[in-house]
């Protein structure tokens, strides 16, 4: 079997069976498309003849490439994948990644903003042009919804209903609908009535928020604005686009809001995901208690 025909059986697994969102999908594949080309290059076998020697050499490789640690593991994890399905389906007798060991890495809890540097954040966008009315509405929609970036990006104008205050967004094979609030209704009704259809390169653009351009708002151009807006506000904080997501769970999390509700609201599939927010909590409230009480700094 050739490598190519691997790629594409393991790309129907993706696809079909584990319903992977887009970006899961194309991060697997890029993944195993690599290891496919230094399996070419190093010993000239395909993927389906890979021994455990390799696939060790392979994980080497990548360290003396200098690859994070966060990388190698996600790799790592892409490849444990491939040849599992592969084994199961006895298209391979032995698993080769069956040795390799997931890589350690040092968990580093995101940055999250309070309450009142989200609300500085949202008034950095002065509508009194198109972008400042659109990035007024992108801001206020991330808040508003935890959406992921590539959710936000990917949403179409048919996806907004205003008067019902719920948007839909679509991952994959699955979809949700989250409630807003009104000034996040306010922001985007205001973009959508006074300046979308001014910045649209053709009237058949489906893309909710577009670029100056007029098409789809790209990920880069979104990071661009995030920033931009963070050093006006004069935030110090790291902030990436993932930020306002981040942001948004633990808020709602801080305000009484259970797992359950939160694991719809975020689109995860399983509520031990959510999980991952009293981490933020509990590491923010410590953060909180030892600059707030007046003994917490005394030395010992």
């Amino acid at each position: 079997m050739t490598s190519q025909e691997c790629l594409e059986i393991f790309e129907k697994y993706l696809r079909e069976d584990k319903h992977a969102s887009k970006n899961t999908l194309e991060s697997y594949m890029r993944d195993i498309r690599q290891l496919s080309d230094y399996l070419e290059a190093s010993c000239g076998c395909s993927l389906d003849k890979a021994s455990s020697q390799d696939i060790e050499d392979y994980i080497d490789y990548l360290h003396f490439q200098n690859k994070s640690p966060a990388t190698v593991s996600r790799i790592v994890a892409s490849v444990k994948c491939f040849y599992f399905h592969f084994s199961i389906r006895g298209i391979v007798k032995v698993n080769p990644s069956l040795s390799i060991k997931p890589e350690k890495v040092n968990e580093k809890l995101p940055q999250i903003l309070t309450a009142e540097e989200i609300d500085l954040l949202l008034r950095q966008p002065k509508c009194v042009d198109a972008k400042g009315y659109r990035d007024h509405a992108m801001l206020e929609t991330m808040y508003a919804t935890g959406m992921r970036v590539s959710e936000l990006l990917a949403l179409n104008v048919t996806d907004v209903n205003l008067s019902a205050q719920l948007i839909r967004c679509a991952d994959g094979s699955k979809e949700r609908l989250i409630p807003m609030y009104p000034e996040a209704v306010k922001a985007l009704e205001q973009y959508m009535h006074l300046v979308r259809g001014q910045m649209v390169l053709s009237p058949d653009e489906n893309a909710l928020f577009v670029n100056v351009s007029g098409s789809r708002m790209s990920r880069q151009g979104f990071w661009k604005i995030i920033k931009f807006y963070a050093k006006s506000a004069g935030i110090e904080k790291d902030i990436t686009p993932h930020t306002l997501r981040h942001s948004f769970a633990t808020h709602l999390l801080e305000n009484g809001a259970d797992k359950h509700s939160l694991k719809e609201l975020l689109g995860y599939s399983d509520v031990s995901s959510a999980g991952f927010y009293t981490k933020l909590i509990s590491n923010n409230l410590s953060s909180i208690y030892n600059k707030s009480h007046p003994r917490a700094a005394t030395a010992v």
